[in-house]
Order: structure tokens, then C-alpha cells, then sequence
């Protein structure tokens, strides 16, 4: 298992996945943990959390610079991942004794009953590169707080960050087997799910692994917390600040270089600001400088890794030969290289890839729109369902189209963000479940129902 820096091409580090037995000693472990740390107090748990946190921040610049040079991320896109870490990890130390009290219920003649919240066990953590800190996070610190015990297999090429993960709560000093990783092919995770003391799997991924994922846990009836692909809209109406709408819309496409799952993809303009939009986005996309991972001059660097780079440009390429417009032409990569030119097209039609397909990486396509009934069916005209953004000035107007977008979130004027304070998720090919907040630190609970008779 390599190591590769994508700007450079150049091999960091290399490392021998985990053997079958090694990965049969970390499931008992896992669950030995589990049946002790279940019963630990919120007020010592919150203590190690908060511990992790204090580690983030006191080493941010470290961790920051494993991620970028795994995956060519900028490096102060890094670190405000690694400080948001830190951010997660206080909210749920603070929150989650009060997210889990016991939630009584109303009842007829004068019967009680209520709802506890036990941890289920063992929990699998299938994440991606493109956030490979955040991603783990955001799923660690509301199960550890639960009580439950994380394996982490995460994406092939970021081992370092992986064991980093794992080193963090192992320093925080949470008891050895509370957090473990394992370093392994994507082969190995249906033996895992299979094991009796796994109780459920968590992946944040592409469809076809949110498919395989969810069938193995399916053969053996265990829970399942998918955050798929996404290719969120970003819809503009004729009455919004359009200059404020199209500099927020070329940083919503270009975070962590556009290999975001909630980054705008898909740019629904109403005709009378079209032109306005267009030239605005296109400037502040073409003002923007491509350098190294650590220069401080520089806006974005790379892909992640050349493959995904030829893949994205395949894409492209094929939509503009089918008819697709060239408003910002980028550049095909160079065999074996991860460098990458953003991309702007438009006239996109149903038979491109750019119109169903995720752009996963700095590629925006924009449709023209000549009504709010046209916006909304376009925005809904995909398979995917994670996040949106809607531009106006009215916000009853706002409130009223919100519930007509079918994603699992609207933002009015502002450019889809994941906060601890908010539940994450999305529908259709999107995945389903929530992430953060209540709603996330619930989903891997036995939410157990205790009904009270007098004898």
C-alpha cells in the first residue's frame, strides 16, 4: 500500500496491509473494548474527546501536512479541516450526555414510558480520501461518546493519514481498541461485516462502494449510514445579488478543488442575470492560481490522483463533443499526472455525461433558465440528492421552493457547508442517514423503548 504524493508523483511511503489474523485480533479487540467502555461516564469520555481536540489543535499544522501531501490538498485548506476536527470533537465532549438522556413519552391514562439510547458495539468506517480527517471525525466522536468502538478502513491512498487518526485517540488516551485502523483492500470489508461483533458500517464513497457496502451488510441484517456522491445545484433567481451569488458559486466549485461531494456542480441561472453570472464566475475562476501544495500563493493544486484526473477529463471531453459549450477551457491532463484546468460549460443536454453524471473535480456546468418551475425541475432532474443552494431575495419564495428540492439540504444565500450543528445527509443515489448533530450521534443506537406498570 503506497504513499504518493499526486503533485510530485513521488512515492512517500509504502506499507504492508494488515493480515487475516491481524485483522481478527482488532475485531476482539474492538469488541473487548466495547464491553467496557460502554459503561464508562459522558464526563470522562468527554474528557478524552476533548483530549483529541487539544491534540488537533496543538499539532494542526503536522496532521495538515500528511493531507496535503497524500491527497494535494492546499495547505490552509488542511489545516482548517484539521481544526475542524477539533471542532467536532468539542461539540459532541459538550452535547452528547444531553443528546442521549432519556427521552420520556406521553401516553393515555396516566402510563409512563420511555426511550434510552444504548450503544450497539463495534462500528466499520469505510472513508474517502477527498476529506481523509474530517470524514473520520465527524463519525468518530459522536460513536465514541455513544460508547460504541470504531474500525476505520480508509481509501488506499491516505495510510499515513489513517494511522495518524488512529495515533491521535491512542494519545488522547482512550483505551487501546476504542479507535483501531486498519490498513486493508476493499476485499477484506465483507469478511469484517460478517463477524458477529461488528454491528453496523458506516461509508462515505462513491455509489458503486455505497452499493457493495450495503449489500454485504444486508446479507447479514446489519445497519448501514451511507454519504454518497452528490452533484448539488446551485440555483440563481432573477432577483437575487448576483455578483454575491457568483463569487460565492466559484468557491463553492473550486473547495478542495471541486472534489467535494457537496461542492456546486450544477449552476441554474435565471436568463436575466445569466450574463451578469457568467461573467463574474468566469473571472473569479480565471483569477485563481494553480501552484504546489505549500504555496502560499497559490489557490489550488491538484487531483487527488491521475486516474481521477483522465476519468474527469473524459467526461468533460465527451459532453463538449456531443455539443456542450466551452465557456473556460481547461487542459487534458499529461499521462500519469494529477494536474488538472478548471472547466466551465454550458447548453448542457440530457444525453451528455455532464448532465447526470458527478463532475467529481474542478468542472462547472451551467443551464439558463427562464423560470422558477424550469429551476426546480432541472435541479431535481438527477440522481443525486445531497445538498443544494438557492439564491433570492424573498424568503418566503425561498421557504416555499426549499420544500420542492429533493436534497437533503437547502441553503438560502450561502454555499452548502457540513457544521457539527446541522444533520448531514442526503436521498436518492445520495445515500441515506444522518451524520452530526442529534440526529447523527442516534444513528447507531438501540433506541430501546421501557414501558413502566405499577405492580
Amino acid at each position: 500500500m503506497k504513499s504518493i504524493n499526486p503533485y510530485t508523483g513521488k512515492t512517500l511511503k509504502i506499507y504492508n496491509p494488515h493480515s487475516d489474523h491481524q485483522i481478527k485480533e482488532t475485531v476482539e479487540r474492538a469488541q473487548d473494548t466495547f464491553l467496557m467502555w460502554k459503561k464508562i461516564g459522558f464526563e470522562e469520555k468527554a474528557h478524552f474527546l476533548n483530549k483529541a481536540a487539544d491534540i488537533l489543535e496543538s499539532k494542526k499544522e503536522h496532521y495538515a501536512k500528511l493531507i496535503s501531501l497524500e491527497m494535494g490538498k492546499m495547505l490552509k485548506e488542511s489545516v482548517a479541516e484539521i481544526e475542524k476536527c477539533a471542532w467536532v470533537c468539542r461539540y459532541y465532549a459538550e452535547k452528547a450526555e444531553g443528546f442521549l438522556a432519556d427521552s420520556p413519552l406521553d401516553l393515555p391514562d396516566d402510563k409512563k414510558a420511555k426511550l434510552k439510547y444504548n450503544p450497539l458495539g463495534v462500528i466499520l468506517a469505510v472513508m474517502p480520501w477527498n476529506f481523509p480527517f474530517w470524514q473520520v471525525f465527524r463519525f468518530a466522536a459522536p460513536n465514541l461518546m455513544v460508547g460504541n468502538t470504531g474500525i476505520l478502513k480508509h481509501a488506499s491512498n491516505v495510510p499515513q493519514c489513517a494511522l495518524a487518526i488512529e495515533e491521535i485517540f491512542e494519545e488522547a488516551g482512550f483505551p487501546k481498541g476504542c479507535f483501531q485502523t486498519l490498513l486493508i483492500s476493499s476485499d477484506k470489508v465483507k469478511s469484517i461485516l460478517q463477524h458477529p461483533s461488528v454491528k453496523a458500517a458506516t461509508l462515505t464513497g462513491s455509489e458503486k462502494a455505497g452499493e457493495i457496502i450495503a449489500s454485504h451488510a444486508g446479507e447479514v441484517l446489519k445497519k448501514t449510514v451511507l454519504e454518497l456522491g452528490g452533484s448539488d445545484p446551485f440555483i440563481v433567481l432573477a432577483d437575487a445579488d448576483v455578483e454575491k451569488a457568483a463569487k460565492t458559486a466559484a468557491k463553492s466549485r473550486m473547495i478542495n478543488f471541486g472534489q467535494s461531494c457537496i461542492a456546486a456542480k450544477r449552476f441554474i441561472i435565471h436568463k436575466k442575470v445569466y450574463d451578469k453570472f457568467v461573467e463574474v464566475f468566469k473571472k473569479e475562476i480565471e483569477g485563481l492560481k494553480q501552484g504546489d501544495q505549500f504555496d502560499e500563493n497559490a489557490d489550488y493544486c491538484c487531483m487527488a490522483r491521475p486516474d481521477l484526473a483522465e476519468e474527469l477529463f473524459a467526461q468533460v471531453n465527451k459532453s463538449i463533443a456531443m455539443g456542450a459549450k466551452v465557456i473556460l477551457e481547461g487542459s487534458r491532463p499529461e499521462e500519469g499526472k494529477a494536474l488538472f484546468k478548471p472547466y466551465i460549460i454550458s447548453d448542457i443536454t440530457p444525453d451528455m455525461p455532464a448532465y447526470h453524471q458527478e463532475m467529481f473535480g474542478p468542472v462547472a456546468t451551467i443551464f439558463k433558465i427562464n423560470s422558477e418551475e424550469e429551476a426546480i425541475k432541472i435541479a431535481n432532474d438527477s440522481p443525486y440528492g445531497l445538498g443544494s443552494s438557492l439564491w433570492t431575495s424573498d424568503m418566503d419564495k425561498a421557504d416555499e421552493l426549499a420544500g420542492q428540492i429533493e436534497s437533503g439540504a437547502v441553503f438560502i444565500n450561502e454555499l452548502v457547508a457540513s457544521s457539527p450543528y446541522l444533520p448531514f445527509g442526503g436521498i436518492k443515489r445520495s445515500g441515506y442517514g444522518r451524520e452530526l448533530a442529534e440526529l447523527g450521534i442516534k444513528e447507531f443506537v438501540n433506541i430501546k423503548t421501557v414501558s413502566f406498570t405499577q405492580s
